[in-house]
C-alpha cells in the first residue's frame, strides 16, 4: 500500500492533485479542504490511501494519518465507497465527524450529499465505539478530536512559510469575524488567512 506521498505540487484540480513521485505523477483525489493547502510547484506531502478496483488504481490523499484512517474507516460500513466517504470527510473535518458519530448526531452527517437518516443510523451504529479509537479521545461530554480546525490551518500557514505566531493571528482573527462558536470551515478559513497575510506583507 501507498501510505504517503511527498514531492512538488504539479497540478490542483477540483477534486484532485497532481504530486511528482520520483519522476512520476500520481493523481491524488483529495477533499476542497485538504486541496486548499496544496500550492503548484511547492512540496507536498499527503497520508494516502490506494483503493484497488478490478479497472482501476486510485490514490487518495489527506491532511494527517488521523484523516486517512477515518476514510478508511468509513468504508467497513455497508454502502459506503471511497468516493462517499470523501464526500463525508469534505463536509465533516476529522474533528466533527469524530463528534457527530460519538454522539449520534445524525442531523450532522446527513448534511453529506447521498446520506440519508437509514444511512447517517447505520454509520452512528457500525462506528461509535471504533471512532473513539481513532479519536483516541474519552465518550462523554462530546468529543473533541486530537487537532482542531484552527490547529488544521495554522499548521497549513506555518507549512507555506509563514511564522507561527503570524498564522495564529491571522487566524484568529479570521474565526473572530466568521465563526461564532461553531465548526470551522479550514479551507475558507485557510483561504482568508492567505488573502490577510498577503496584504500585510
Amino acid at each position: 500500500m501507498i501510505s504517503s506521498v511527498r514531492g512538488p505540487v504539479l497540478t490542483i484540480g477540483l477534486d484532485h492533485a497532481v504530486v511528482e513521485v520520483g519522476g512520476v505523477g500520481l493523481a491524488v483525489h483529495a477533499t476542497p479542504g485538504t486541496l486548499a493547502t496544496l500550492r503548484r510547484g511547492e512540496e507536498a506531502r499527503l497520508a494516502t490511501t490506494l483503493v484497488v478496483r478490478e479497472d482501476s488504481l486510485t490514490l487518495y490523499g489527506f491532511a494527517n494519518a488521523e484523516a486517512g484512517e477515518l476514510f478508511r474507516l468509513l468504508q467497513t460500513v455497508t454502502g459506503v465507497g471511497p468516493r462517499l466517504a470523501l464526500s463525508i470527510l469534505a463536509v465533516l473535518e476529522p474533528d466533527a465527524l469524530c463528534r457527530a458519530l460519538a454522539d449520534g448526531d445524525t442531523a450532522a452527517l446527513k448534511r453529506v450529499p447521498g446520506v440519508g437518516l437509514k444511512s447517517a443510523e447505520r454509520l452512528v451504529l457500525e462506528l461509535r465505539d471504533k471512532v473513539v479509537a481513532v479519536a483516541r479521545v474519552p465518550v462523554g461530554g462530546g468529543v473533541t478530536a486530537p487537532v482542531s480546525g484552527r490547529d488544521h490551518v495554522v499548521e497549513a500557514l506555518t507549512g507555506l512559510g509563514f511564522a507561527v505566531r503570524q498564522a495564529e493571528q491571522a487566524v484568529d482573527a479570521v474565526l473572530a469575524e466568521t465563526t461564532n462558536g461553531g465548526s470551522v470551515d479550514t479551507a475558507a478559513t485557510l483561504r482568508t488567512a492567505l488573502s490577510r497575510l498577503g496584504k500585510a506583507r
